[in-house]
């Protein structure tokens, strides 16, 4: 794929990191941003100050306002864009679309209102026939570009499209697992940024280590729980795009959805917190969705229930960890 154009849309942290990433192994990378003053600021000063700063752009980037140049003869499309934002940015894209082009979700979370995973989003905007692999794991911006060891989950239902991103995109610090679990990939990168604001409040209300261990295993519990209830399968879970990405998630200090749960944990409301928020925080969208999905297919999700009552400001933190630590004592293992 060497030379080949890449196409990623989305200039936020995660977006940048890829193509700064991917430019580092030769290919040509048009960067698409909707934000005309930042596009141009990283055009001129060749850095994301606002998203990645002390990150050079190699020359092979190009950052770009203009979809339909940012898709012209791109093999791959990267979407990472923020959920919410992922439907109106693939519809005007569209148009420009080639055919021959293998699309990669790097976006985590759920449409709120209709509760669709991205890669349903995505089908619904561009079609069925293009061939989509979802791309998730254990991965912070910086990490990614400072060339550190970094290993994630590429899940696609067509063994050759999943195989090409993985030769595409792999390098000696970048290493990319394949499977064939799109729904069980999906789910566990939406739900552990909940889970993950959950840690922060925890950590924030100094209820110590044994409490954030405790969470982050029931976490992956109730994470599970919805996968398998959609379709996934419980073992993806407790791979990289489920328990890695959720460790990460809820230890990691570049986290920001543990950061959310810190300034909640501080007795701040959720609105002054967004307000200071650069980056989208998408366990903040997704905790609502996710707790709508469980409804609809009869699971419960108590951690994602009680953080809910938190983000809306019904519930105070302390509140809701009693109310999680009072609940019926049930079996840990659960039978299917």
């Amino acid at each position: 794929m060497s030379n080949e154009c890449v196409a990623v849309l989305g200039c936020g942290g995660w977006g940048t990191a890829l193509a700064v990433h991917l430019a580092k192994l030769g290919h040509r990378v048009n960067l698409w941003g909707r934000n005309d003053a930042l596009v141009a600021e990283m055009t001129t000063k060749r850095v994301n100050e606002e998203y990645l700063s002390g990150t050079t752009l190699p020359e092979l980037v190009k950052p770009t306002v203009s979809l339909e140049f940012a898709l012209r003869d791109a093999s791959f499309i990267v979407a990472a864009v923020p959920s919410h934002g992922t439907r109106g940015v693939l519809r005007r894209a569209a148009p420009h679309v080639s055919s021959n082009a293998i699309i990669v979700s790097a976006t985590k979370g759920f449409e709120a209102d209709s509760l669709l995973r991205m890669s349903e989003v995505i089908k619904e905007e561009l079609g069925s026939t293009l061939p989509l692999v979802v791309l998730s794991g254990p991965s912070f911006s910086n990490e990614l570009v400072r060339g550190v060891p970094t290993a994630v989950s590429v899940a696609g239902s067509s063994e050759e499209s999943v195989v090409a991103v993985q030769d595409g995109f792999r390098s000696s610090s970048f290493r990319l697992y394949a499977t064939d679990d799109v729904i069980g990939v999906e789910v566990g990168g939406a739900m552990k940024n909940v889970i993950a604001i959950a840690a922060g409040t925890v950590e924030s209300l100094g209820l110590g280590h044994n409490a954030i261990a405790a969470l982050i295993t029931r976490g992956l519990a109730e994470m599970s729980r919805l996968a398998v209830s959609i379709g996934g399968r419980r073992e993806t879970l407790a791979g990289l795009s489920g328990l890695g990405d959720l460790v990460l998630t809820c230890t990691g200090a570049a986290s920001r959805n543990r950061s959310v749960g810190i300034e909640l944990g501080k007795g701040r409301k959720l609105p002054d917190i967004l307000l200071k928020t650069r980056s989208v925080a998408e366990g903040v969208r997704t905790a609502t969705a996710g707790l709508a999905l469980g409804s609809k297919y009869g699971v419960e999700l108590p951690i994602t229930a009680q953080m809910v009552e938190v983000l809306a400001v019904k519930k105070d933190p302390k509140q809701a960890v009693e109310a999680l630590m009072l609940r019926r004592q049930r079996s840990e293992v659960e039978i299917d």
